[in-house]
């Protein structure tokens, strides 16, 4: 056996971060907010937008300056967390043992993706139905940023189901992806990205600011780096139900997202059911109303996607590895 190169060493080292960190999701959730990395973003995402995107009396039907100051502001911030990442990465590659690399990379990959803490809201959103219609749209609203109070139960079902899918990606896939691709600072730069996007990605009013151009570059950005994990999701969906998810391009095509559409449709199609966004789309219009089981079966097919993906990344990233023991 050749004997382990620094790229072996580091190969090892992220694919037991990995599993690490999917253990720790696992069994612990997310770390508190005053340690999290994507609430430090949060926080500097509001900040600038508070300050620099247009009041919504203000805006323009073109506005080059405030796109300007949008892009700039984003390439500020996601050159910090890239930065950050790397020195982190640099250093334990540097300065720690294989084991110990792993550990860090593993405590510094788990806050950003978030699987166990999506599993646990939509059904949540469930067990609130049981209790109350209301009670299911309050629960429902912390997972979407949609008007929910005059959703129907069916509604809320579907927008329930409709979130672990798109997220599933958002969350979970594409993170995994990039870090496979670029390590802690690859899974960083997509965070920050995603983050950007769900707060600066807006068409019109939002909060009293007008985020049409200060967010264009925010939102073509995670369009940009969803494009692939959005597809991949597909797969793995579709490997979890054992069948491929047949019409699932067309169905895409009904979303205003270059990207979320695709897990969205794939599980429309692999569940039987209607979901649809009331006045925006419907997906896989001819399938039935969804139902509690639904729901239920969401999280299961989202949790095999899930080990599936740690398999096929863990098997990426030791593949040159593998090949050259072969």
């Amino acid at each position: 056996m050749p004997a382990l190169d620094p790229f072996t060493v580091f190969a090892l080292a992220l694919v037991a971060a990995l599993w690490l960190a999917l253990a720790i999701d696992r069994w612990l959730g997310e770390p508190p907010a005053a340690l999290h990395p994507v609430v430090w973003m949060g926080r500097y995402l509001d900040w600038m937008g508070s300050r620099l995107a247009p009041r919504a009396a203000d805006a323009k039907p073109r506005d080059l300056p405030g796109f300007a100051m949008g892009a700039l502001s984003w390439c500020v911030g996601a050159m910090a967390a890239f930065a950050v990442a790397s020195a982190v990465q640099s250093l334990a590659m540097q300065w720690l043992p294989v084991w110990g690399m792993a550990v860090v990379l593993g405590l510094a990959f788990k806050p950003l993706f978030a699987w166990r803490m999506l599993r646990d809201e939509v059904l949540a959103v469930e067990t609130a139905l049981d209790e109350s219609l209301e009670a299911g749209r309050a629960r429902l609203a912390r997972l979407v940023s949609r008007d929910v109070s005059v959703l129907s139960e069916r509604e809320v079902r579907e927008s329930a189901i409709e979130s672990l899918a798109e997220n599933l990606n958002d969350s979970l896939v594409a993170p995994v992806f990039w870090f496979v691709l670029f390590g802690l600072p690859g899974a960083a730069l997509y965070r920050f990205a995603n983050t950007a996007d769900a707060m600066w990605g807006y068409r019109g009013e939002r909060g009293g600011r007008d985020w049409t151009w200060f967010g264009k570059w925010a939102a073509r950005a995670d369009d940009v780096l969803s494009w692939l994990p959005a597809r991949l999701t597909v797969l793995l969906l579709a490997l979890a139900a054992g069948r491929w998810p047949r019409g699932v391009a067309r169905e895409a095509r009904r979303t205003p997202s270059p990207n979320s559409g695709w897990p969205m449709g794939a599980m429309a199609l692999l569940l039987g059911v209607r979901l649809a966004k009331p006045g925006v789309y419907a997906l896989n219009g001819e399938g039935r109303a969804a139902t509690s089981a639904d729901t239920a079966r969401t999280a299961q097919l989202g949790e095999r996607a899930a080990w599936g993906l740690a398999v096929i990344a863990s098997l990426a990233m030791l593949s040159p590895l593998l090949a050259r023991w072969a």
